[in-house]
């Protein structure tokens, strides 16, 4: 897809750990969307060569705009996230074609700053994708919850009144108030979700090992989209369906071959139980802390987009739902088919892109 040469063209970017997302926004309406597998913990030439895809499916990027925000300062090929910030911020102002006076960070309540500004700026430039999305729900939505289940970690973000509710702002203050939680629907390790699994009528211990993750419950649930399911196994075995109930099998002392497919699905189903139960806790206790009305919905976002109904179910009250896809991103009657589903599945980087164009229209 050709990028046109509006002044409006703006491209957002969320640089993650695990994946780079980026979006195409033209006078505030998304255009097109993509996703790239990028093991940042493996090196920034992963990184580079993300960007590189990004340059062939949008020729002409160098004449938009770009609004980056992004996480993957966290991984540890940085000594610490200062570094990470700062080397993803300089990999990103040396491989893309574009002027310095063309990208801009998002830094939180610091507003926007440039690369050079970067090192200044960095503990408001690290992490703070989630305050992108949140914002965007917040300025398209009265009130409510926004739920972003990534591969990897699920945000929980009251919104109202036009603003972002939480005074928290970095990972390390949201692990403590449950606005962030470490679970995901494809790199989470099955161990890490619970220590006991009811399955064959005995709650029985897991093996604490990393012999399967989240990856493989969806995959055999049928929920995972392929598309989204980037990362290689556990085992680095293939994703298979028998190879996938295998992985599951060790979590439990046990090989594929000890049961019937069904009874599998049927661990698979205890184990998504768990990590429901687990998101579910998490969101109680966010609307609590910010005694949101009734009237509050509850945005789904990300790849587990899927596990959010029953999340809002769960609740004594089930809450009205909206997606944020079709609900706070703006999509273009030209965009694709799919289009408002990549723009669930990667937020941040159609919130960061459309803060940006609102910012400075």
């Amino acid at each position: 897809m050709r990028v046109p040469t509006s002044e409006r063209t703006t491209i957002g970017w969320d640089i993650g750990g695990a994946h780079v997302k980026a979006c195409l926004l033209q006078g505030g309406e998304v255009v097109d969307v993509a996703q790239w597998g990028c093991p940042l913990w493996q090196g920034l030439d992963h990184l580079v060569r993300a960007l590189q895809a990004a340059r062939t499916r949008w020729p002409a990027l160098e004449a938009a705009q770009h609004a980056v925000t992004m996480t993957g300062e966290m991984v540890d090929l940085f000594p610490d996230r200062e570094d990470g910030v700062r080397s993803i911020a300089a990999t990103l102002a040396a491989a893309l074609p574009v002027p310095p006076s063309a990208l801009h960070f998002f830094a939180g309540d610091a507003g926007w700053c440039a690369a050079a500004e970067v090192a200044r700026q960095w503990e408001c430039v690290a992490s703070a994708n989630w305050l992108a999305t949140a914002r965007h729900a917040a300025l398209t939505l009265p009130e409510g919850v926004l739920v972003d289940i990534g591969s990897t970690t699920t945000d929980l973000i009251a919104f109202g009144n036009a603003r972002v509710l939480t005074a928290s702002r970095s990972d390390a203050e949201r692990l403590v108030s449950g606005e962030l939680a470490y679970h995901g629907v494809v790199r989470t390790p099955l161990c890490a979700l619970t220590q006991r699994i009811t399955w064959r009528g005995h709650a029985r211990h897991v093996m604490n090992e990393f012999f399967a993750t989240t990856a493989d419950v969806y995959r055999l649930s049928g929920e995972l989209d392929p598309a989204h399911d980037l990362h290689p196994s556990a085992d680095n075995a293939a994703k298979s369906l028998p190879a996938t109930r295998q992985r599951l099998a060790r979590m439990v002392g046990l090989d594929e071959r000890d049961a019937a497919a069904d009874e599998w699905l049927d661990l698979a189903r205890a184990w998504r139980s768990a990590q429901l139960e687990a998101l579910a806790a998490q969101l109680r206790r966010v609307l609590a802390a910010h005694a949101l009305s009734r009237e509050a919905v509850i945005v789904s976002a990300g790849c587990g987009a899927f596990l959010v109904p029953e999340l809002a179910a769960a609740e004594a009250a089930p809450r009205r739902l909206a997606a944020y896809g079709s609900d706070v991103a703006k999509v273009a009657r030209q965009a694709a088919a799919g289009t408002a589903g990549w723009a669930q599945v990667c937020a941040p980087s159609v919130a960061v892109a459309a803060l940006f164009e609102r910012e400075h229209d």
